[in-house]
């Protein structure tokens, strides 16, 4: 499956979600980091919806651009 994810950047690091699966965030120093981490973060959290059978939600979010 495939997660669409926000990437924003604070002050000293970066945080990143995921909008189709609540709860699921990480941070990282750098971009890399926080994608590194939330690829971590969505297996652990599917793990754990799975170990508690629960469903898992399909990905809906859609990523755009717009020029401005």
């Amino acid at each position: 499956m495939r997660y669409g994810i926000v990437i924003e950047k604070a002050e000293e690091n970066y945080s990143a979600y995921v909008p189709d699966l609540p709860g699921c965030v990480a941070t990282g120093k750098t971009r890399q980091e926080v994608q590194r981490r939330i690829r971590e973060s969505i297996r652990f959290h599917l793990d754990g919806l799975r170990e508690d059978g629960l469903p898992i939600p399909s990905p809906l979010s859609v990523v755009e651009y717009v020029e401005v």
